[in-house]
């Protein structure tokens, strides 16, 4: 298909149809593409929204302005991979971001399409965290559940022991427990770290009842989680390093380690380390010491 340039910007009502993230991912990835990114020259026209205006992105994917947008406002659910390649080139989609508009286009692979996680933790890797007494590790599921911790976990974070169960999310903790969010130096980038995960989650797991029910309660009761979600971000595991503001250690900046673990594929072991020979391994150091005698979850 080729675009009709006589179609004009917004046709038709902007109203996206109910539940249609695949039409609001390309609305919000479209509004964050400026046209001198894309490569295109400014026409001197007034912008009524911000970023590409549908008829550049039906330009430069090659498509119909009309398909544009049937596809944003959800007319149009079924996509062919050749057009969800060409608009995730014209929209310069990142691997992760490209990844979930295959997602929720529903053309990724089975194998990404997962089951909500299980609660249960293997013996073998409870043993595991209380083996690792020189490294704050815990086991969480595809919602960030917090599953197991070691005492190092809870010494650097909070105790997840004190918790009610439902309430043993690191998503959860870090936008609405003012403890939790004090320990970041940087709470901002690791807020908005944590809503990109958790929007590529929720494009691979649309059915989960209680990653639904954690998003309507952040939604609800902080302004930045719902500000940051409406944006559309989406980040997939990569290797992370934060800084945490311990009130007793000071200063921590640690390595964030994150491993699958394949007899429960819904879960992964969070790790966290110093660099080696720094102020950060001394009080990690002096940190687990002060915690030994903490009962891991």
């Amino acid at each position: 298909m080729t675009p009709d340039a006589s179609v004009p910007d917004a046709p038709v009502p902007d109203a996206p149809a109910p539940g249609n993230e695949l039409g609001e991912f390309l609305r919000a990835r479209r509004a964050a593409l400026s046209p001198r990114q894309a490569g295109l020259p400014d026409d001197g026209r007034p912008r009524r929204v911000p970023g590409l205006r549908r008829e550049e992105l039906a330009q430069l994917a090659h498509v119909s302005i009309d398909y544009v947008v049937r596809l944003e406002q959800g007319r149009t659910r079924r996509v062919s991979r050749p057009v969800l390649d060409a608009l995730a080139d014209a929209l310069q989609l990142a691997p992760d971001e490209r990844d979930y508009l295959l997602t929720l286009a529903d053309v990724a692979p089975a194998a990404a399409q997962r089951r909500p996680g299980r609660p249960d933790v293997a013996p073998g890797l409870r043993q595991l965290l209380a083996t690792m007494p020189d490294v704050p590790a815990m086991i969480l599921n595809r919602r960030m559940d917090v599953l197991a911790w070691n005492a190092g976990a809870a010494a650097l974070l909070t105790d997840f022991a004190a918790l009610p169960p439902a309430a043993r999310n690191l998503i959860r903790l870090t936008f609405l427990d003012k403890d939790v969010r004090a320990r970041y130096a940087d709470w901002p980038r690791a807020a908005r770290e944590c809503v990109a995960v958790l929007r590529m989650e929720a494009g691979r797991s649309p059915r989960d009842p209680a990653l639904a029910a954690l998003v309507t309660e952040l939604t609800t009761h902080d302004e930045d989680f719902r500000i940051w979600w409406s944006t559309h971000q989406v980040r997939g595991p990569r290797q992370l390093t934060k800084t945490y503001l311990h009130p007793l250690a000071g200063p921590l900046t640690l390595d964030v380690h994150q491993f699958s673990v394949d007899t429960h594929p819904d879960q992964q072991l969070i790790a966290y380390t110093p660099p080696p020979d720094s102020s950060s391994q001394e009080a990690l150091r002096f940190l687990l010491q002060w915690s030994a005698t903490v009962t891991p979850g």
